[in-house]
């Protein structure tokens, strides 16, 4: 085993650790209690293992003057730009088990790179642009990943909720729906705005690289779609007050085009086809 591949399965591991200790925090504790038993070096911590993952997706991505952005360094990617949208907004909000989900998630992205084939560098990946275009995409497919997942606990938590299912307790006392809601809308416009300045930043580098400010391809149609399901879920807020498992599902549905549209072109091309 190489110090590369050692440094993947030490890194999984600590996400892993970090899911399972906050798991084990908050089994029979009270919110206040369990946020205070979490948040007291959980930051810290945190901090320190996202480090320790960019240090290898430096490695990795950076192993020459091109980046390397196959479907497994994509999805590793991908990984920690949402645990870091999850860090930052984990300041201001308290986002419950949210963290133990997306640590244990994120341990299984980090090792894709090591189960999945690698690619040609992309040629174009030294532009200013390109650079900016992959900066911005990230924090907004990150922030809008970690409102996927909360939208899903929130859905769960709802259906659970109406069925008087109190197997939920066991995991420790959870926000209420009504702050859930609202934060999931607060992270909506944040990632609506994000994923716009991706769009705005995607036409600059099109004109930087191919001459032409828009090429329409299944990316960017796909981003285009996810701009308007965000878009109309922000209107529907607005005019008809639109929440809980209605709100919920169109949020998944946004981040799944957005999904499809990068990662499942990628999929596609380098799994199915096996193409560089």
């Amino acid at each position: 085993m190489n110090a590369d591949t050692l440094l993947y399965f030490i890194t999984a591991l600590l996400y892993f650790l970090l899911g399972v200790r906050d798991i084990l925090l908050r089994r029979g504790q009270t919110q206040a209690l369990a946020e205070r038993m979490v948040s007291q070096r959980a930051q810290a911590l945190l901090f320190f293992v996202m480090i320790v993952h960019g240090l290898l997706l430096k490695r990795i991505l950076f192993a020459s003057d091109l980046i390397s952005l196959s479907l497994g360094n994509s999805l590793s990617l991908v990984g920690l730009a949402t645990v870091f949208m999850y860090w930052l907004a984990s300041f201001r909000y308290r986002l419950g088990i949210l963290r133990s989900v997306l640590m244990l998630i994120t341990a299984l992205l980090v090792l894709a790179p090591l189960l999945l084939p690698d690619e040609k560098p992309i040629a174009y990946s030294h532009l200013l642009a390109f650079k900016i275009h992959l900066l911005v995409s990230l924090m907004a497919y990150g922030l809008f990943a970690v409102a996927a997942l909360h939208a899903v606990l929130m859905a769960v938590m709802e259906q659970r909720l109406h069925n008087h299912d109190r197997s939920l307790s066991r995991w420790g006392a959870l926000p209420s729906l009504v702050s859930m809601d609202s934060l999931l809308f607060q992270m909506i416009l944040v990632g609506f705005v994000l994923l716009t300045a991706t769009l705005v930043t995607g036409v600059l580098f099109s004109e930087a690289v191919f001459g032409r400010p828009l090429v329409w391809n299944h990316k960017v149609v796909f981003s285009f779609l996810a701009w308007l399901i965000y878009a109309g879920l922000l209107l529907a807020r607005q005019v008809w007050g639109i929440r809980g498992r209605r709100a919920a599902r169109w949020a998944v549905a946004g981040f799944i085009l957005l999904v499809i549209g990068y990662l499942g072109s990628k999929f596609v091309v380098e799994i199915v086809l096996h193409r560089g």
